[in-house]
């Protein structure tokens, strides 16, 4: 990178948590955004999954601009016309019933976890227990730390919050086994795609199967869509690939372009666990994050962004296929719409810079995935870009990291 560009020292009052590229952003459009030195960049990584209309569109820029005019935050003791609003097309979408909103993904699975204790105890069940997933990443609270099957997430933070049984992805009988094992089990807990864990789809089989044990054991069936969902997959929401539906599904990410907004939205068995007092927010639900969410789906629908995610993202993905897929190193290409990931054999964090030097945004989870979440206005132009940026840059990697 240019010897002006940032490094940690440039932060000295910024606590040190991530472990930065060397870039400084200033502004973007579309699916490209620039830095200070005006250097342009591909923008293959969305705010991971967040900026569902790319930057700077032009139907959501000014719609904001005029709610910044009129309201940003009032507070939850009184209606807000907007939140009924975004509510009401969140069930319309979903076929689910109400909606809490809050600020973000981990709020929206914490909140989760909660409906699924309440709904617990309110059955009798004193010890209310959850399965959970091996690589399922629900946030960094220390209740859904607890819930994530990150290791090294955890470390350094126990004793971790009790009442999670865990069971691996698409093994049916080992989801059963624990059914019988686990007499106090109330819900399971799932991501229809693991994103920080690799890029991990359950299977449509597995989501049938999941949500028929949900049926019979009288459980809740809580769908984290936190990344997955917002139209990513082509649908807008990735469980409807397995013509399911849940009880509890956390929402956040996309659904406000970039404006920080949650929600769990929940169907008939959880709509009524909370009351007033049991659950509540400062920020959540705000008329400015409601306006973006509001603004999100409108421009979604009338700029047909389920179907370009779908038709860009299978171009996409057969790109990487053709260019990535026989490489020795290259383990697998898998994901959904535009929520793609390249595995390789290796450790491969250090290609988040490599491809900033080359003028293309991603990232690397679960040590050795290269992860793809562009925003969904992506043109299959633009998808042929990031093919061409990217695939020399991981050839070069594995020849030079034997």
């Amino acid at each position: 990178m240019q010897s002006n560009q940032p490094s940690p020292a440039s932060e000295p009052h910024v606590m040190h948590t991530y472990a930065r590229v060397p870039v400084a952003l200033s502004h973007g459009q579309g699916c490209w955004v620039w830095d200070l030195q005006g250097k342009k960049y591909l923008d293959g990584l969305g705010g991971i999954a967040v900026n569902t209309l790319g930057h700077a569109h032009p139907k959501l820029v000014p719609a904001l601009q005029s709610q910044v005019a009129k309201l940003i935050h009032t507070s939850n003791y009184y209606y807000n016309p907007l939140q009924e609003e975004l509510a009401a097309k969140l069930c319309a979408l979903s076929g689910l019933q109400n909606v809490f909103f809050c600020n973000s993904g981990l709020e929206a699975n914490e909140a989760a976890l909660k409906i699924a204790r309440k709904f617990g105890h309110d059955k009798g069940i004193d010890r209310p227990e959850v399965i959970v997933y091996e690589k399922a990443f629900h946030g960094r609270s220390i209740a859904t730390l607890s819930a994530t099957g990150n290791p090294k997430v955890q470390a350094g933070f126990t004793p971790l919050v009790e009442g999670f049984v865990r069971v691996p992805l698409n093994d049916v009988e080992s989801l059963q086994r624990a059914a019988q094992e686990n007499p106090n089990v109330v819900a399971v807990f799932l991501e229809v795609i693991q994103g920080e864990g690799g890029v991990n789809p359950a299977s449509v089989p597995y989501l049938q199967a999941v949500r028929r044990l949900c049926d019979e054991r009288g459980w809740l069936l809580m769908l984290d869509e936190v990344q997955c969902g917002i139209g990513r997959t082509g649908k807008w929401f990735a469980h409807q690939w397995a013509g399911i539906e849940p009880d509890v599904m956390p929402l956040a990410k996309g659904l406000g372009s970039g404006v920080p907004v949650g929600a769990v939205v929940c169907g008939p068995k959880a709509a009524q666990v909370f009351a007033p007092g049991n659950h509540g927010t400062t920020f959540g639900g705000n008329p400015l994050a409601m306006r973006a969410g509001i603004e999100t789906l409108r421009i979604m629908e009338e700029d047909g962004l389920l179907e370009n995610a779908q038709r860009v993202g299978e171009a996409l993905r057969a790109g990487l296929v053709r260019e990535l897929g026989h490489l020795p190193g290259v383990v697998e290409i898998r994901g959904h719409g535009l929520m793609l990931g390249i595995e390789l054999d290796r450790s491969c964090g250090a290609l988040l810079t490599q491809a900033a030097e080359a003028g293309l945004l991603i990232s690397v989870t679960a040590d050795k995935v290269i992860r793809l979440v562009p925003p969904l206005i992506l043109s299959i132009d633009e998808a042929a870009q990031i093919v061409a940026l990217l695939s020399p840059i991981v050839r070069q990697f594995l020849q030079s990291n034997p």
